[in-house]
């Protein structure tokens, strides 16, 4: 859990820095788009570890999920469960959404099979892409909703991470929790702050 949960989190913060780049101009994302795409090797082997540690971060879950459930029918709440967070209960579900929130992602914008509101663009164009996307209101609405369930979901996420790896102790517990939330805030408000820049203007 840990592995899938680490190469999950450096995907996140690798593709939020590359989408920052359409504050920065519309020839800065389109060029590190096309880069993307010259680099098919590189791109086809990020995307090939990306997809096994999903459904490798999906199984363990799952099977902590179960047995998390196992553990607590009849018997008295442990001290975890009792110091459990709301991250921490709505992980299997925030995760759904996430999970169907990255499949409708890629239809909309890799696979471009859901229509971008009718607008029209050249071929590798992903600025104006971005913002026909975001243009459209429910669109953006989704995309700002899952990625503060995001931000939920990493902040438990990475916070396990360390667990996982021992250095969450006692005395550097609180320490760590408030890097994975910051972490977690970082990721989400950078993500939220595109559609959110479209939808005011700010991009267009």
């Amino acid at each position: 859990m840990a592995l899938t949960g680490l190469v999950l989190a450096g995907f996140v913060l690798g593709h939020m820095t590359g989408n920052l780049l359409m504050f920065k101009s519309s020839e800065a994302i389109n060029a590190y788009a096309a880069w993307l795409h010259a680099n098919k090797g590189l791109l086809w082997g990020a995307r090939t570890v990306l997809i096994l540690s999903t459904f490798a971060h999906i199984w363990v879950g799952i099977q902590l999920a179960l047995e998390n459930r196992a553990a607590r029918d009849g018997g008295p709440a442990d001290d975890a469960t009792r110091r459990a967070t709301i991250a921490s209960r709505t992980m299997p579900y925030s995760g759904v959404v996430i999970l169907g929130f990255a499949i409708f992602h890629l239809l909309h914008f890799t696979f471009r099979t859901i229509a971008l509101g009718g607008a029209t663009f050249a071929e590798g164009d992903v600025y104006k892409m971005l913002i026909a996307g975001f243009s459209c209101k429910p669109v953006a609405y989704f995309y700002i909703i899952s990625m503060l369930l995001l931000c939920l979901h990493l902040s438990h996420g990475v916070s396990s991470v360390f667990q996982t790896l021992g250095l969450r102790n006692e005395r550097w517990r609180s320490r760590l929790d408030g890097l994975a939330l910051a972490y977690a805030w970082i990721i989400a408000l950078g993500f939220i702050s595109i559609p959110l820049a479209v939808l005011t203007g700010c991009l267009k």
